[in-house]
């Protein structure tokens, strides 16, 4: 995708950028390639930096109720210290590396709704300006994916899947938020629990798979949340009966027994608290034996595209703050 837009912080006239990502969905962990073009402006200027910013849509909790705010995940300086001539031409080749906790985004090709950009910023003379975005895809790692397709054979239905502000305690979690992915039980389940959320704290020793099921109330018992966590090997992806290793999962989760003596808290400084945002109409069906997950309706690229300028439309002052946060 490329994106372009006039320094207007730099003053009329001003350098341009127009930065272009290589095709294809990146992956949590992995290198984001691209480059930054530039073409001067009416006069000489030094650039003293590049700067891109991984930012993200967030749901988060006020005191009365819920609203969004933009986060910046991770910031990588990719140039500077040059001298760029009036109206001359400079690219700047980059390759950098994402978080291994960067949300995924698309399976499949299809979007599953977190709302994810590069935004490009440019510092020349002591102004700073932070450009436009651009849509970032992210794909799931091997493991994740096969954790994904084994909750679609075991018959569960994706729901949705959001970001949420804050951190799960207890967890080797790194970014200011996590990604919840809202799974439905099939009939076989749907008398025990509502549904069940997944969240993945990868990082390069492997994943851990926080599991969450919101429990049915029964005739005598009141319903509530019991949350699980569990490892996954990044190298035995390939090897592990995923179909075995999460029916086991969810069994556990849904009797009930705790898989730790402490389990993680979620948290988002302003005391405990742990909820799901709205869900975004996609829908991965689940599968019969030996078929990969398959995801029916979500939006289309240029709806992503669409969403992705509307959410960050007021972002300003929530990116300051999410910078403080992270």
């Amino acid at each position: 995708m490329v994106f372009k837009k006039l320094l207007g912080a730099l003053g009329v006239g001003g350098p341009s950028v127009d930065t272009v990502l290589h095709p294809g969905p990146a992956l949590p962990g992995g290198p984001l390639s691209g480059e930054v073009r530039l073409r001067g402006g009416g006069s000489d200027a030094t650039v003293d930096r590049i700067s891109l910013l991984l930012v993200a849509r967030v749901e988060r909790e006020g005191q009365e109720e819920e609203d969004e705010a933009t986060v910046v995940l991770e910031r990588f300086t990719v140039g500077g210290g040059f001298r760029l001539a009036e109206e001359a031409d400079h690219t700047v080749p980059f390759t950098v590396t994402l978080p291994w906790e960067t949300p995924v985004t698309h399976l499949h090709g299809q979007h599953l709704g977190p709302v994810l950009g590069i935004r490009t910023e440019l510092e020349i003379a002591g102004a700073r300006d932070k450009g436009d975005l651009d849509a970032l895809a992210v794909g799931p790692l091997p493991a994740q994916e096969a954790i994904l397709e084994a909750f679609g054979q075991l018959g569960y239905v994706f729901r949705s899947a959001d970001l949420e502000l804050g951190h799960i305690r207890g967890t080797g979690q790194q970014l200011p938020c996590y990604q919840e992915i809202e799974i439905l039980p099939p009939a076989g389940h749907a008398h025990a629990v509502n549904e069940i959320e997944v969240t993945f704290i990868a990082a390069p020793g492997g994943l851990e798979v926080v599991i969450e099921a919101d429990k049915r109330a029964g005739l005598f018992t009141e319903g509530h949340d019991t949350v699980h966590r569990f490892t996954a090997s990044h190298h035995a992806a390939s090897q592990t009966d995923w179909n075995a290793q999460v029916d086991a999962w969810l069994k556990e989760v849904i009797a009930g027994h705790e898989a730790h003596a402490a389990p993680p808290s979620y948290g988002d400084g302003q005391g405990d608290r742990h909820r799901s945002g709205p869900g975004t109409g996609a829908v991965v069906a689940g599968v019969a034996a030996g078929v990969a997950v398959g995801v029916v309706g979500g939006m289309v690229a240029a709806e992503v595209v669409d969403e992705l300028g509307d959410a960050f439309e007021d972002e300003e002052g929530d990116e300051e703050e999410g910078e403080d946060e992270g």
